[in-house]
C-alpha cells in the first residue's frame, strides 16, 4: 500500500484502491479482499511460557552452585542441610517467577480501542458490518461520537473534527478537509485529509475510504512497536546479576582451592573435604539477598502507593532512584489536556487569566502588571458573553460539591464557556437571557461561526446571576437582536469595519488592524490558538439568516488566546528534578511553538532550541547523539521518533524514564528503563505498557517516587554491604582455620543459620531505613557503576578480615586449651559481631549516635530477636543437637560481647575517617 495517501486526490486514491468513490466496493470484492488482507484486527505475539520463566530462574550461576551443594549434602547423608538449601532455592526461584510472570495488558487495551460495528457503503447501499470485516477500498460513514475503525482518506467532511490526542499528541480536535492535497511530506498530526484507527469523531460527520486495516494501520504500527520492544533488565537487576556471577565464580574458585590444598596436604578424607567444600559454597552465597531485595522492593511499592504511585513491575521501584533523564509527553502529562483561555485582548486592554491559589480557578490580571482600568471590565464582559453565546458547548455540573467546573462539547468551545464562568457568566443563564434565533454553523472554508440572539428588555429579564454584568455594562441603546461571530482573525478582519473601544464604535482603520494583528501574533508566538470575536446589532432578524447576510459590517470586539496549560504542580516538580541531577526532556507530537512555550514556561528549557520529527530523520547517528545532549524539546514526533530518542539516551548510559498518557506513548513507555503512565487521563494502552501508574496524574508524584527509589537503592546497598561483610568473615574463617590446625570451623547448617536468620533479619531491617537528608540533593548513581562501588568493597574486605580475625582468636584460644565450646564461641562471635555491623552500617558516613538508635525501630527489634534466637540455639537441648552447639559460660558470653563492641567501634571509626575525607 502507498503510505502517502494524503498527497493524492480522492479520485487518485479511489483509482489506486480499485474502488468506487460513491458506491464503494461490491460485496463480492469485499470478501475477496478480506481473504487477501485478513481481518481488520490487531494480532498479538506469543510471550514467554511459564516453563521458560521457571527454567531461567533455575539457570543462574548462584542457583546452580546451591544445587550442587544440595547433591553433595545428600551424598554425605546430611539430609537436613540438603532440604534447607533446596527450600532456599525454591523460595528464591518463586520470588523471581512472580516478578517476571505478568500478563501483558497493552495489546488487550489496544484491541479495546476498536469498534464492533460500522456503517459502510457497498454496492451503493448503506449497510452495517463488523469492523473486523473492513478492507482497503471500503467506504465508511462517520458521525459525531464514532471511533474511527481503520485508517483512510477523507472523501467528504461536513464540519468534521477528529480528536487525535491519544495517537498524535495534538492538543485540540483536527478539522478534516477532503479537498486538501499535500505536495510535501507531512507529520501524522498535520494530515488533515486523513483519519486514523482508534481516534474519535468529536464534531460533524463525513465519509472516508479505507486505505489500511489491522496491523497495517498506524494503531497496528504502534502495536508492532510495542511487541518488538525487547524486555531489558533494570539497572539493579544487571548489577545484582554481575554481583551474583562474581560471588559464584569466587565460591567455585575457593572450593577448588580448598579441595586441592587438602589433597596436597595428604588429607585423604574425601568426606571431610566435601563437607568443607559445601560449607564454603554455602558461606559464599548470600542466601537472604534475593528475599531481602524482593521484600525491600515490595515495601517500597507499598509506600509509593500511599504517595499515589502504583508499581506494576516490582524492579521499577528501585529504577526510579537511578533515573538520569525523564522524557515526558506534553499533552495530558505536563499539561491538563484541557484547552483553556489564558489571555484576552480588547482594543486598549490585554489581560491574562492566571492561576489562583486554590489551583482550580483562574482570575483576570492585566498583562502588563498594571491595575485594571475601570473601563476594561465591561469590554471583557462583552467578549466573554459573545464567546459563550456563539458556542455549542455547555457547562456541566461539577463531579462533586466544590469541585472544578467542566464543559461538555468541543474542547475549544468549552474553553470559552469555562472562561466566562470564571467571572460568573454562566452559559445556561446566557441562553435564557439571549435565546438563539438563527445561526450559520462553523465550516472549514469560512473558519468561523455566527449565531443570532434576541436580547433582554432590561435587568428584569435577566437571571439573577447576570445582573452584575448587566449593571456594569456600557450604557447604550440595546438592539432587539445581536449577532455574534467567532473565528480566525484574518477572515474576521475582512468582514469587520468598526472596533469596540471601551463602549465606543470606532472605524477599523489601518492602525487598529495593525494593533490587532500584533496582539494576535504575540499570542500565537506563545503557542496559543487565537480566536477573534465580532458582533452586529439587528433591529429584526434578516429575511434569510445566511452566512452572507449575517457576516458583514461587523464590530470587532477582541481576541481570545487559549492553550492547553501546564499542570499547576509541574514547574516545581521540574525544578526538583534538576536539583536531583535529573534532566527533564519534552517529547511530543504537538506543534513546535506550543511545545517550546510550555517547556520554557515550566523550566524544561531556557532557550529557543527544538527539533521536529522530520529534522530528526535527517540527522546522522553522531548528530542525533549530539542533539540529545543539547536539545530538550522535540516536537511533531511519531512513536518511532520517541523510540529513537530513548535509544539514543540509553546508548549514552543514561537511565531513562518516559512519562505519557496516549496510545502513541506506549512503545516508548515500554522501551524506557521505567515507563510512567497517567492513571486518570491515561489510555489503557499507555497504562498497560508502563511500569508505574500515577494514580493522581500529578507529575510531582514522579519526584516523590524518585526519592523513594533512591531510598530503596541506598537501603539495598546497605544490606548488600552488610550481608557480604558477614559472608566474607565466614569465608575467611573457613579458609584460615585449617592452616591453624583446627578442624572444620563452621558446619554448613551453622552457616545457613547465620546467612538466613541472624543475617537475614537485620538485612530486612536495613531495607526500611529512613531516607537521609540529602537524598534528593545529590546526582543519581551511574548506570555503569558497580553495586560494590564508592568504597563498599574496601569496607567488606577490611571489616570482614577484622571480624574473622577476632572470631578466630577467640575460637583458637579455646580450641588450643581443649575446650569443647570453641566452635560454639566462634559461631556465636560471628553472629554477634555481625549484629554490631548491622547497627553501625545504617548510614554510610553518619554516626549512629547522630542519626539516633531509635530512628529505625525495626533494627532494634531484629537485633533483639536475633540475640534471643541465637541464645535458644546455644541453650535449648533440641537446638543443640540440630546445630551441634554447647552451652556457653558467662565469661564466654562476656568475651563474645566484648568482641562485638570492638567491631561496632571499628565501623564507627571507619565512618569518622570517611567524614573527615569528605569534608564539611
Amino acid at each position: 500500500m502507498n503510505p502517502n495517501w494524503y498527497q493524492q486526490t480522492t479520485a487518485e486514491v479511489a483509482q489506486a484502491l480499485g474502488s468506487d468513490i460513491s458506491a464503494g466496493l461490491s460485496a463480492q470484492e469485499a470478501q475477496a479482499r478480506l481473504a487477501q488482507f485478513g481481518p481488520n484486527e490487531l494480532v498479538e505475539k506469543a510471550g514467554r511460557s511459564r516453563r521458560e520463566i521457571i527454567i531461567e530462574q533455575l539457570s543462574g550461576v548462584l542457583t546452580i552452585l546451591l544445587l550442587i551443594a544440595v547433591l553433595v549434602s545428600a551424598f554425605l547423608g546430611d539430609w537436613i542441610e540438603a532440604v534447607v538449601i533446596l527450600i532456599i532455592i525454591v523460595l528464591n526461584a518463586f520470588l523471581g517467577y512472580t516478578q517476571e510472570y505478568r500478563a501483558e495488558q497493552s495489546m488487550a487495551a489496544l484491541k479495546r480501542m476498536s469498534v464492533p460495528h460500522v456503517r459502510v457503503r457497498r454496492d451503493g447501499a448503506v449497510q452495517e458490518v463488523l469492523a473486523t470485516q473492513l478492507t482497503p477500498g471500503d467506504l465508511v460513514i462517520l458521525e459525531t461520537g464514532n471511533i474511527v475503525p481503520a485508517d483512510g482518506r477523507v472523501l467528504s467532511s461536513i464540519n468534521m473534527r477528529v480528536e487525535e490526542a491519544a495517537l498524535t499528541g495534538e492538543s485540540e480536535p483536527v478539522d478534516k478537509d477532503a479537498d486538501l492535497v499535500f505536495e510535501t511530506e507531512r507529520a501524522l498530526g498535520d494530515r488533515r485529509n486523513m483519519v486514523y484507527s482508534g481516534t474519535i469523531v468529536n464534531y460533524g460527520r463525513g465519509e472516508f475510504m479505507v486505505t489500511e486495516t489491522g496491523m497495517a494501520t498506524e494503531l497496528g504500527h504502534i502495536a508492532t512497536l510495542i511487541q518488538n520492544v525487547s524486555e531489558e533488565k533494570t539497572p539493579l537487576q544487571q548489577r545484582l546479576d554481575r554481583l551474583g556471577k562474581v560471588l559464584a565464580y569466587a565460591a567455585l574458585g575457593l572450593v577448588a582451592v580448598v579441595f586441592l590444598l587438602g589433597l596436597a596436604q595428604g588429607n585423604n578424607d574425601i568426606e571431610e573435604l566435601l563437607l568443607t567444600s559445601v560449607s564454603l559454597a554455602v558461606a559464599a552465597v548470600p542466601e537472604a539477598l534475593t528475599a531481602a531485595v524482593t521484600i525491600a522492593l515490595s515495601l517500597g511499592a507499598q509506600r509509593m502507593l500511599k504517595r499515589n504511585a502504583l508499581i506494576r513491575e516490582l524492579p521499577a521501584v528501585e529504577t526510579l532512584g537511578s533515573v538520569t533523564v525523564i522524557c515526558s509527553d506534553k499533552t495530558g502529562t505536563l499539561t491538563l489536556n484541557r484547552m483553556t483561555v489564558t489571555a484576552v485582548d480588547v482594543a486598549n486592554h490585554a489581560f491574562n487569566f492566571v492561576q489562583t491559589e486554590d489551583e482550580e480557578s483562574l482570575a483576570l490580571a492585566p498583562a502588563d502588571d498594571t491595575d485594571m482600568s475601570p473601563g476594561a471590565m465591561p469590554s471583557i464582559d462583552l467578549l466573554l458573553v459573545a464567546g459563550a453565546l456563539c458556542n455549542d458547548a455547555s457547562l456541566a455540573q461539577p463531579d462533586e460539591e466544590g469541585g472544578a467546573r467542566r464543559s461538555v462539547g468541543d474542547p475549544t468551545e468549552g474553553a470559552l464557556v469555562l472562561a466566562a464562568a470564571q467571572v460568573g457568566i454562566l452559559k445556561d443563564a446566557l441562553d435564557t437571557a439571549f435565546p438563539r434565533v438563527a445561526e450559520a454553523p462553523f465550516d472549514s472554508v469560512r473558519k468561523r461561526m455566527t449565531t443570532l440572539h434576541a436580547t433582554p428588555n432590561g435587568v428584569e429579564d435577566m437571571p439573577a446571576s447576570l445582573a452584575p454584568v448587566w449593571q456594569r455594562r456600557v450604557v447604550r441603546e440595546t438592539p432587539p437582536y445581536v449577532a455574534f461571530t467567532k473565528g480566525a482573525i484574518d477572515g474576521l478582519l475582512d468582514i469587520s469595519n468598526r472596533i469596540w473601544v471601551d463602549g465606543d464604535l470606532r472605524p477599523l482603520d489601518e492602525d487598529w488592524r495593525t494593533r490587532i494583528l500584533n496582539a494576535h501574533n504575540q499570542m500565537a508566538a506563545r503557542g496559543m490558538r487565537v480566536l477573534g470575536v465580532g458582533l452586529r446589532a439587528w433591529d429584526h432578524p434578516p429575511d434569510q439568516a445566511t452566512e452572507a447576510a449575517l457576516e458583514e459590517n461587523l464590530v470587532l470586539v477582541g481576541l481570545f488566546g487559549m492553550i492547553d496549560p501546564p499542570r499547576p504542580e509541574v514547574t516545581d516538580a521540574v525544578a526538583d528534578c534538576r536539583r536531583a541531577g535529573i534532566r527533564p526532556v519534552m517529547i511530543t507530537g504537538d506543534h513546535p511553538l506550543t511545545a517550546r512555550h510550555i517547556a520554557q514556561q515550566i523550566g524544561i528549557t531556557d532557550n529557543d532550541k527544538f527539533l521536529t520529527g522530520q529534522e530528526l530523520d535527517r540527522l546522522s547517528d553522531e548528530d542525533l547523539l549530539q542533539a540529545t545532549r543539547e536539545v530538550s524539546v522535540f516536537a511533531r514526533v511519531s512513536p518511532e521518533h520517541k523510540l529513537t530518542l530513548i535509544d539514543a539516551f540509553k546508548r549514552q548510559d543514561q537511565i531513562v524514564s518516559m512519562t505519557g498518557d496516549g496510545v502513541n506513548d506506549a512503545p516508548a513507555l515500554k522501551m524506557a528503563d521505567i515507563g510512567v503512565a497517567m492513571g486518570i487521563t491515561g489510555t489503557d494502552v499507555a497504562k498497560g505498557a508502563a511500569s508505574m501508574v500515577l494514580l493522581d496524574d500529578n507529575f510531582a508524584t514522579i519526584v516523590a517516587a524518585v526519592e523513594e527509589g533512591r531510598v530503596i537503592y541506598d537501603n539495598i546497598r546497605r544490606f548488600i554491604k552488610y550481608l557480604l561483610t558477614c559472608n566474607a568473615s565466614e569465608i575467611i574463617v573457613m579458609l584460615i582455620a585449617p592452616f591453624l590446625g583446627m578442624p572444620l570451623a563452621l558446619l554448613p547448617l551453622q552457616i545457613l543459620w547465620m546467612n538466613l536468620v541472624t543475617d537475614g533479619l537485620p538485612a530486612l531491617a536495613l531495607g526500611v531505613e529512613p531516607a537521609e537528608k540529602n537524598v534528593l540533593k545529590r546526582p543519581p548513581y551511574s548506570a555503569t557503576e558497580s553495586v560494590l562501588g564508592r568504597g563498599m568493597l574496601q569496607f567488606i574486605l577490611v571489616v570482614g578480615v577484622i571480624i574473622s580475625v577476632m572470631a578466630l582468636a577467640a575460637g583458637f584460644g579455646l580450641w588450643s586449651r581443649g575446650s569443647q565450646s570453641w566452635q560454639t564461641v566462634l559461631f556465636t562471635t560471628l553472629v554477634f559481631t555481625q549484629l554490631a555491623v548491622a547497627v553501625a552500617a545504617r548510614s554510610e558516613a553518619e554516626s549512629v549516635f547522630t542519626i539516633g538508635f531509635f530512628t529505625n525501630r525495626s533494627m532494634l527489634l531484629a537485633v533483639l530477636l536475633t540475640i534471643a534466637l541465637q541464645l535458644i540455639v546455644i541453650y535449648l537441648p533440641v537446638a543443640q543437637r540440630i546445630f551441634t552447639t554447647v552451652p556457653l559460660t558467662a565469661g564466654e558470653l562476656a568475651l563474645v560481647a566484648t568482641i562485638s563492641l570492638l567491631t561496632f567501634a571499628v565501623v564507627e571509626i571507619w565512618k569518622a575517617v570517611l567524614r573527615l575525607r569528605r569534608g564539611p
